[in-house]
């Protein structure tokens, strides 16, 4: 990898660090409109923690999503730590990712409008740790990835100030979002206040190579009073867009090519972080099921003409907002970080494919498969 830039990186994230860390008023949490505004200040500590990077009740691995089981509100602790993994994300292609609990893209968490979640991270990107070995601490996500390391995962380091920015999250960024050095950790609460699916990535310069490098996940926030089909819905997914910009090192690995990403050239542009996972393990459904899926395009730089093959999409809502109703689209159109919740019924049995319509990102890699059984 080119040093001198990655050096450049690491001082402009350092600089960011430093100016974040600067005394904050104190803020008085308030309502307005039914939602909730106004949290504490974020902490930033230090902690002897060595546990699992992913801690959380809520938080699957992709393409999975936890079921809310819970009337009301619920207040969530959440741990996503950043670590460094060697992972592979085609075949014969391996980098060294900078990631949030260790598989690109990271952890997807599920909360209901109006909940309140306590978030820690901890930048253990200094650090080896392993994200591989079956643990009954953590979260779902953790067991999930113990039984399924299609990446290959294996630890690695790379330190590097890195941050957490949460567009589920309605908070002062220069406070919550702030980078954090390796060995430091921070601590902050938000509110999900709206309905909808959401990224998360890194947001400590340069975003684009933090988020390219593999900093980014998603945030499914189910509406409090749900949407009008939830009743029929017989599978539900997770399916996330984006994009590697990647090249041959000296080794083995590959690495961040700087002039491919500022030019929105991808060397390979996937579903769920690797370039055939769905296929190799296609989602599951049956003839006459209604299956819905949360759509992401996490970018960093393109966008997404989604479309599944053999299906319309009986109902969409842009970015998951139950107000943003459309229906009998074939195609969604997604920009750079936004997102739809998508349900179509399977016509009959076969394969369906998932596709980007826009065929130079399909010819590298956004494509994936739906199985459909027989009618039950």
């Amino acid at each position: 990898m080119n040093i001198s830039k990655i050096t450049l990186s690491f001082l402009i994230g350092l600089l960011f660090t430093g100016l974040a860390n600067f005394a904050y008023a104190q803020t008085e949490e308030y309502k307005l409109d039914g939602m909730t505004f106004g949290m504490p200040e974020a902490e930033v500590f230090t902690e002897d923690y060595d546990g699992p990077p992913v801690v959380g009740e809520y938080l699957t691995m992709l393409p999975n999503l936890k079921p809310l089981d819970y009337e009301g509100n619920k207040h969530h602790e959440v741990r996503i730590d950043i670590v460094a993994q060697e992972i592979e994300v085609a075949d014969g292609v391996k980098y060294k990712a900078w990631t949030f609990g260790g598989t690109v893209p990271g952890p997807v968490l599920h909360v209901k409008e109006g909940d309140k979640i306590t978030f820690v991270m901890k930048n253990r990107s200094d650090e080896e740790v392993t994200i591989t070995e079956p643990t009954k601490e953590g979260s779902p996500f953790m067991q999930q990835v113990a039984e399924n390391n299609f990446m290959k995962a294996q630890p690695g380091t790379m330190p590097m100030p890195h941050s957490m920015d949460f567009h589920a999250g309605t908070v002062a960024k220069d406070d919550k979002w702030r980078s954090i050095s390796p060995g430091e950790s921070i601590k902050f609460d938000w509110v999900a206040n709206y309905p909808g699916s959401y990224i998360y990535h890194c947001g400590t310069p340069s975003v684009l190579m933090h988020t390219a490098m593999g900093q980014h996940g998603v945030v499914v926030v189910s509406p409090k009073d749900g949407y009008g089909t939830d009743y029929e819905v017989d599978k539900e997914f997770v399916v996330v867009q984006s994009e590697y910009y990647l090249k041959k090192g000296a080794g083995d690995l590959y690495q961040y090519d700087f002039e491919a990403a500022q030019s929105v050239n991808p060397s390979h542009v996937v579903f769920n972080g690797h370039q055939t996972i769905l296929h190799d393990q296609p989602l599951e459904a049956n003839a006459g099921d209604r299956v819905r899926l949360h759509v992401s395009n996490n970018g960093p730089s393109g966008t997404s003409s989604f479309h599944v093959i053999g299906a319309i999409f009986d109902r969409v809502w842009l970015e998951g907002h139950p107000f943003n109703e459309m229906r009998g689209m074939q195609t969604v159109l997604l920009g750079a970080s936004s997102s739809a919740t998508i349900d179509f019924i399977v016509p009959e049995e076969g394969k369906y494919i998932l596709i980007d319509h826009e065929f130079a990102d399909a010819e590298k890699g956004a494509t994936g498969t739906l199985k459909a059984g027989p009618r039950k």
